[in-house]
Protein backbone atom coordinates (compact mmCIF):
# COMPACT_ATOMS: atom_id res chain seq x y z
CA UNK A 1 0.00 0.00 0.00
CA UNK A 2 1.64 3.40 -0.93
CA UNK A 3 2.70 5.32 2.21
CA UNK A 4 0.07 7.66 2.22
CA UNK A 5 -2.85 5.65 1.62
CA UNK A 6 -1.56 3.65 4.58
CA UNK A 7 -1.67 7.31 6.69
CA UNK A 8 -5.01 8.10 5.69
CA UNK A 9 -6.23 4.56 6.49
CA UNK A 10 -4.91 4.92 10.02
CA UNK A 11 -6.62 8.46 10.35
CA UNK A 12 -10.05 6.89 9.67
CA UNK A 13 -9.16 3.74 12.60
CA UNK A 14 -12.51 3.41 14.29
CA UNK A 15 -11.32 0.03 16.07
CA UNK A 16 -11.26 2.07 19.52
CA UNK A 17 -14.72 3.85 19.47
CA UNK A 18 -16.67 1.74 21.66
CA UNK A 19 -13.72 1.53 24.07
CA UNK A 20 -13.31 5.55 24.60
CA UNK A 21 -17.09 5.62 24.47
CA UNK A 22 -17.10 3.87 27.52
CA UNK A 23 -14.45 6.51 29.33
CA UNK A 24 -14.97 9.16 31.79
CA UNK A 25 -14.04 11.69 28.66
CA UNK A 26 -15.99 9.31 26.42
CA UNK A 27 -14.30 10.99 23.51
CA UNK A 28 -14.15 9.67 19.85
CA UNK A 29 -10.74 8.42 18.08
CA UNK A 30 -9.07 10.77 16.49
CA UNK A 31 -5.64 9.12 15.58
CA UNK A 32 -2.30 11.38 15.82
CA UNK A 33 -0.37 10.08 12.78
CA UNK A 34 3.18 11.65 12.70
CA UNK A 35 6.08 9.87 10.62
CA UNK A 36 7.72 9.83 7.03
CA UNK A 37 9.84 7.18 5.61
CA UNK A 38 12.81 10.07 5.10
CA UNK A 39 13.31 10.22 9.27
CA UNK A 40 16.26 8.96 10.94
CA UNK A 41 15.03 9.03 14.57
CA UNK A 42 12.06 7.44 16.22
CA UNK A 43 10.40 8.42 19.05
CA UNK A 44 8.41 4.96 20.45
CA UNK A 45 6.01 6.70 22.81
CA UNK A 46 2.81 6.06 25.51
CA UNK A 47 -0.42 7.09 23.57
CA UNK A 48 -1.31 11.30 22.86
CA UNK A 49 -2.67 12.64 26.09
CA UNK A 50 -5.74 15.05 26.45
CA UNK A 51 -4.16 17.96 24.92
CA UNK A 52 -2.92 15.93 21.65
CA UNK A 53 -5.79 14.70 21.32
CA UNK A 54 -7.72 18.16 21.25
CA UNK A 55 -4.55 19.49 19.08
CA UNK A 56 -3.77 16.59 16.46
CA UNK A 57 -0.13 16.83 16.91
CA UNK A 58 2.21 14.89 18.88
CA UNK A 59 3.65 16.31 22.32
CA UNK A 60 2.02 19.65 22.37
CA UNK A 61 1.63 19.54 25.87
CA UNK A 62 4.20 19.62 29.38
CA UNK A 63 5.70 16.49 28.49
CA UNK A 64 6.76 17.54 25.04
CA UNK A 65 8.03 20.67 26.64
CA UNK A 66 9.83 18.46 28.81
CA UNK A 67 10.96 15.75 26.04
CA UNK A 68 12.22 18.47 23.61
CA UNK A 69 14.55 19.79 26.15
CA UNK A 70 15.95 16.63 27.05
CA UNK A 71 16.86 16.47 23.73
CA UNK A 72 17.89 19.93 22.88
CA UNK A 73 15.65 20.68 20.01
CA UNK A 74 13.93 23.37 18.65
CA UNK A 75 9.82 22.67 18.11
CA UNK A 76 11.19 23.10 14.48
CA UNK A 77 13.44 20.31 14.84
CA UNK A 78 11.49 18.03 16.68
CA UNK A 79 8.24 18.49 14.40
CA UNK A 80 10.36 17.94 11.21
CA UNK A 81 8.91 14.80 9.93
CA UNK A 82 11.29 13.91 7.50
CA UNK A 83 14.00 14.00 10.14
CA UNK A 84 11.86 12.80 13.83
CA UNK A 85 8.92 9.77 13.26
CA UNK A 86 6.86 9.34 16.33
CA UNK A 87 5.01 6.40 16.43
CA UNK A 88 3.46 5.58 20.29
CA UNK A 89 1.87 2.58 21.39
CA UNK A 90 -1.30 3.83 20.60
CA UNK A 91 -2.38 6.56 17.95
CA UNK A 92 -5.14 7.58 20.26
CA UNK A 93 -5.89 9.58 23.74
CA UNK A 94 -6.97 6.19 25.50
CA UNK A 95 -9.35 8.24 27.74
CA UNK A 96 -9.56 8.75 31.84
CA UNK A 97 -10.55 5.69 33.94
CA UNK A 98 -13.85 6.45 35.93
CA UNK A 99 -11.75 8.75 38.66
CA UNK A 100 -9.79 10.18 36.70
CA UNK A 101 -6.44 7.67 36.27
CA UNK A 102 -5.31 7.83 32.43
CA UNK A 103 -5.90 4.79 31.09
CA UNK A 104 -3.12 2.68 29.31
CA UNK A 105 -2.73 2.41 25.24
CA UNK A 106 -5.15 0.09 24.17
CA UNK A 107 -2.91 -3.12 22.35
CA UNK A 108 -4.70 -3.84 19.49
CA UNK A 109 -3.49 -0.27 18.26
CA UNK A 110 -0.06 -1.71 18.20
CA UNK A 111 -0.76 -5.26 17.14
CA UNK A 112 -3.26 -3.71 14.04
CA UNK A 113 -0.59 -0.95 12.55
CA UNK A 114 3.10 -1.28 13.85
CA UNK A 115 3.55 -4.37 11.73
CA UNK A 116 2.91 -1.97 9.01
CA UNK A 117 4.07 1.59 9.91
CA UNK A 118 7.36 0.04 11.24
CA UNK A 119 8.66 -1.33 8.11
CA UNK A 120 8.35 1.95 6.00
CA UNK A 121 10.17 3.45 8.69
CA UNK A 122 13.71 1.98 6.99
CA UNK A 123 15.73 5.29 7.46
CA UNK A 124 15.69 5.24 11.20
CA UNK A 125 19.36 5.14 12.91
CA UNK A 126 18.20 5.52 16.20
CA UNK A 127 15.47 4.79 18.52
CA UNK A 128 14.05 6.69 21.39
CA UNK A 129 11.79 4.45 23.75
CA UNK A 130 10.03 6.60 26.28
CA UNK A 131 7.93 4.92 29.12
CA UNK A 132 7.71 2.08 30.25
CA UNK A 133 4.64 1.18 27.48
CA UNK A 134 7.31 1.49 25.12
CA UNK A 135 10.09 -0.09 26.68
CA UNK A 136 8.23 -3.35 27.51
CA UNK A 137 7.34 -3.71 23.50
CA UNK A 138 10.65 -2.14 22.28
CA UNK A 139 13.25 -4.00 24.65
CA UNK A 140 11.16 -6.64 26.10
CA UNK A 141 12.54 -5.49 29.29
CA UNK A 142 11.34 -7.21 32.61
CA UNK A 143 13.39 -5.36 34.81
CA UNK A 144 10.75 -2.17 34.22
CA UNK A 145 11.75 1.69 33.64
CA UNK A 146 14.36 1.81 35.86
CA UNK A 147 16.82 -0.65 35.14
CA UNK A 148 15.95 0.09 31.02
CA UNK A 149 16.70 3.48 32.00
CA UNK A 150 19.90 2.82 34.46
CA UNK A 151 21.65 0.32 31.97
CA UNK A 152 20.66 1.93 28.46
CA UNK A 153 19.36 -1.99 27.73
CA UNK A 154 19.26 -1.97 23.86
CA UNK A 155 22.09 0.66 23.39
CA UNK A 156 24.43 -1.46 21.22
CA UNK A 157 21.25 -1.74 19.36
CA UNK A 158 20.78 2.02 18.91
CA UNK A 159 18.64 2.37 21.32
CA UNK A 160 17.88 4.99 24.27
CA UNK A 161 15.51 3.83 26.89
CA UNK A 162 13.66 7.10 28.49
CA UNK A 163 11.46 7.75 31.56
CA UNK A 164 8.17 9.28 30.49
CA UNK A 165 8.63 12.82 30.30
CA UNK A 166 5.57 13.89 32.02
CA UNK A 167 5.39 16.25 34.94
CA UNK A 168 4.17 13.95 37.23
CA UNK A 169 7.76 11.78 37.25
CA UNK A 170 9.15 15.29 38.68
CA UNK A 171 9.82 13.41 41.88
CA UNK A 172 11.51 10.48 40.03
CA UNK A 173 13.71 12.82 38.08
CA UNK A 174 14.72 14.44 41.49
CA UNK A 175 15.36 11.27 43.31
CA UNK A 176 17.77 9.80 40.05
CA UNK A 177 19.71 12.83 39.75
CA UNK A 178 22.43 10.60 37.74
CA UNK A 179 19.62 10.16 34.50
CA UNK A 180 20.19 13.93 33.64
CA UNK A 181 23.75 13.81 33.97
CA UNK A 182 24.76 10.44 32.69
CA UNK A 183 21.82 9.76 30.11
CA UNK A 184 21.42 13.12 28.71
CA UNK A 185 24.61 14.27 27.64
CA UNK A 186 25.25 11.26 25.30
CA UNK A 187 21.77 11.41 24.24
CA UNK A 188 21.87 14.67 22.92
CA UNK A 189 24.95 13.97 21.32
CA UNK A 190 23.43 11.15 19.59
CA UNK A 191 20.45 13.02 18.23
CA UNK A 192 22.68 15.55 17.02
CA UNK A 193 24.65 13.04 15.47
CA UNK A 194 21.77 11.74 13.35
CA UNK A 195 20.40 14.49 12.50
CA UNK A 196 22.50 16.15 10.92
CA UNK A 197 23.81 12.60 9.40
CA UNK A 198 27.84 12.78 11.33
CA UNK A 199 29.11 9.38 11.33
CA UNK A 200 29.36 8.17 14.76
CA UNK A 201 33.11 8.83 16.27
CA UNK A 202 35.28 5.71 16.43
Amino acid sequence: MPFNDLCDELRRCQLCRDRFAQTKTAHRPRPVVWFDPRARVLIAGQAPGRLVHQSGQPFTDPSGQRLRAWLDLSPAQFYDQSRIAIVPMAFCFPGYSATGADLPPPAICARTWHGRVLPLLGNIQLRLVVGAHAIRAHLGAKSGVYQAVRDQIGADQGIFALPHPSWRNTAWLKKNPWFERDVLPPLRQRVRKVLENEPDAA
